[in-house]
Formats: C-alpha cells, structure tokens, sequence
C-alpha cells in the first residue's frame, strides 16, 4: 500500500509539470541540466519564482551555468525559449494554442498510463510475494490476498484515472 501511495504521489507530481495555461515554477521541475558533468535537477541549481502569471523567472546560485541552462530549456518538451540579462533567465509562456492543449492532453495521458503501470508493477510483485510464502499460507488466504491487493490496485488506478480527467478538463478549458 506504501508502494501504492508512492506511485500516486509520483504521478501527481509529473502532472504538476504539465502546464495549463498559467507560468508556474513547478513546470520546469523535470528539467536537467548538465551541470559540470552531472545531469542536475533545475531547482537545485536556482531559484526559480513567476512574478507574473505569463512570465517565469529562473535566477542561477552560479552565473557560469546559464548557458546550460538554456539549452536544457531549449531541449525540453516545453516549448519555451529562455532569455538572459546576464543575470537572470525570464521565460515568457505564451497562452496555450489549441492544438498545444491537445498536445499537452496527450502527454497528461501518457503520463497517467505510466503511473498505472508502475501501481501494476507492484501488484504484480506483491502477488510473487504471496506465492514465494505460498507453504505457509492456505489457498484460501492466498485467494483473499490477492483478492485484496487486486481491489487495491483497482482503487489506485480510478484515482489516477480522476486525476488524469481533471487535469485534461484543466488544459481544454480556455
């Protein structure tokens, strides 16, 4: 259930980086940036704020890596072009056009069908659990475990299902 929740959790938070209409810091979260040598996560490199709802600002703790930062925002499946004062990096988001929104509804479902994967996955594995102690538990025990994990499961793929729907409600309202 713990494995569960994490996966929920996870796909929650890939969803936050999908953007609707509005400039949030949380969509730049899945950026990397090689950074001497070592793919490094964007927010642990600057602080990142939208001071306006159509404009992001990304201020770097180290000068020398803007570059970098740029061509990580280039590289990006975000579609935003980055500019610098030398200073700072400002992203301008531009509104959503309709076939972007379209775009972005298919990535909110592939991402949805991921996190269902992951939550089969690990009904899966727990099942191989309950199979490997299959000696010490009856068959009717065994039943009603995977009986429980199944519902479980079932329970945890409607929720990612709910999330998806209100997320692609959210892109397709203007």
């Amino acid at each position: 259930m713990t494995r569960m929740e994490k996966s929920l959790e996870s796909t929650k938070g890939s969803f936050a980086t999908v953007r609707t209409g509005r400039a949030t810091p949380g969509m730049l979260d899945r950026i990397q940036v090689e950074y001497y040598g070592a793919m490094t996560p964007l927010k642990q490199l600057a602080t990142l704020s939208a001071p306006e709802a159509s404009q992001l600002v990304i201020q770097p703790y180290d000068k020398t890596s803007i570059p970098s930062i740029e061509k990580a925002i280039m590289t990006s499946d975000l579609g935003l072009t980055p500019g610098n004062d030398g200073n700072l990096i400002r992203i301008n988001v531009p509104q959503l056009t309709a076939d972007r929104r379209k775009e972005m509804a298919k990535l909110v479902s592939k991402l949805g069908e991921d996190g269902k994967v992951a939550l089969r996955n690990i009904r899966r594995d727990a099942i191989k659990t309950i199979d490997k102690r299959g000696k010490d538990i009856s068959e009717d025990e065994k039943k009603a475990l995977e009986d429980s994990i199944q519902e479980m499961t079932d329970d945890y793929v409607k929720q990612i299902d709910a999330i998806v729907k209100s997320k692609q409600t959210e892109l397709t309202t203007v």
